[in-house]
């Protein structure tokens, strides 16, 4: 069958559509995207915006039009820590559901890591072992840890790179105030989940999602997405820990002129980094793989999973 997963994520509505059955892997069909930046579009009081919810309204609308177009025979729709951390998560979901008819699945940050988790096991395979995968959003960053495809240990916390940059980075470039600040913060919530971890011992191998971790990995030097999926990418720790400085420096045109940095994600690459590297630190590691699978997938596998044998 012909899926459709819209992911109403922090930073992009992204439609995913793939030609499924269980037992095989799901095959790209088509892919529609908006910048929308939720997570920076919070009021004061932590409530979307009625131009947020406005324009949230008009991207899903324009998704489920390229759905209909593409023949999708069923929608898996669901929304992130934006719309989890709202003030008016149900006014947002409400106006969603009166306006579009679709039913956003609000996804609990400890289920994003676990599917996460999921499509990172079923791309790497049993032979992988212990898996460690961090995956960085816009609005938080999850991981997860374990054996099988159900994590032994799995948390979501608010340190997505969109959000710390609106709360924490105002200047472009950022002050170097801001800078030290933010990385107090990140490591400190970062050390308070580290022990809930260690405990199952070392992974044997360690991963990461998410297009901040792709654009990080680009920079120390992986090959571009024009090498197709299949090409292995890694990013080192001692890479990342030389780029931060750099990027700290930069404003985020200059940061858009690099090596696969989009326009839309520079502003918040240094937040990004900034996470990506405490927790390569605290939980000790020095390289990681880069795994093309993610959230949405992990969606479409379980779903599959669902289905039963065709």
């Amino acid at each position: 069958m012909r899926l459709g997963v819209l992911d109403v994520g922090s930073n992009t509505v992204h439609l995913l559509v793939v030609d499924a059955h269980p037992g095989a892997r799901p095959l790209p069909a088509h892919s529609h995207k908006a910048e929308l930046r939720l997570a920076q579009l919070l009021d004061d009081d932590g409530s979307i915006g009625p131009d947020g919810i406005d324009r949230l309204v008009a991207v899903v609308h324009e998704a489920l039009q390229a759905a209909e177009d593409k023949g999708v025979e069923e929608l898996l729709p669901f929304a992130t820590s934006a719309v989890r951390d709202a003030r008016n998560a149900d006014d947002v979901l409400g106006r969603v559901r009166d306006e579009t008819g679709v039913e956003l699945q609000v996804l609990s940050g400890e289920e994003e890591a676990k599917l996460t988790f999921l499509a990172a096991r079923r791309w790497f395979g049993w032979s992988s072992g212990k898996l460690l995968v961090i995956d960085i959003g816009g609005g938080s960053l999850e991981i997860a840890y374990g054996l099988d495809e159900e994590p032994d240990a799995a948390v979501s916390l608010p340190l997505g790179a969109g959000r710390l940059t609106a709360g924490w980075l105002p200047g472009d470039p950022p002050e170097a105030e801001d800078v030290r600040a933010l990385r107090r913060h990140v490591r400190t919530e970062i050390a308070r989940s580290v022990g809930d971890f260690s405990r199952f011992g070392a992974p044997d191998h360690v991963v990461a999602t998410s297009k901040t971790f792709k654009q990080l990995a680009r920079l120390a030097g992986a090959p571009g997405s024009a090498e197709g999926l299949y090409v292995q990418r890694e990013l080192k720790r001692e890479s990342l820990e030389a780029w931060v400085p750099r990027l700290a420096g930069m404003t985020a045109a200059e940061r858009a002129e690099l090596p696969g940095v989009s326009e839309a994600r520079a502003g918040q690459l240094l937040a990004g980094a900034m996470v990506a590297e405490g927790a390569m630190d605290l939980f000790g590691v020095e390289r990681l793989e880069i795994c093309p699978w993610a959230l949405r997938e992990g969606v479409i596998l379980r779903r599959l999973d669902h289905m039963g044998p065709a």
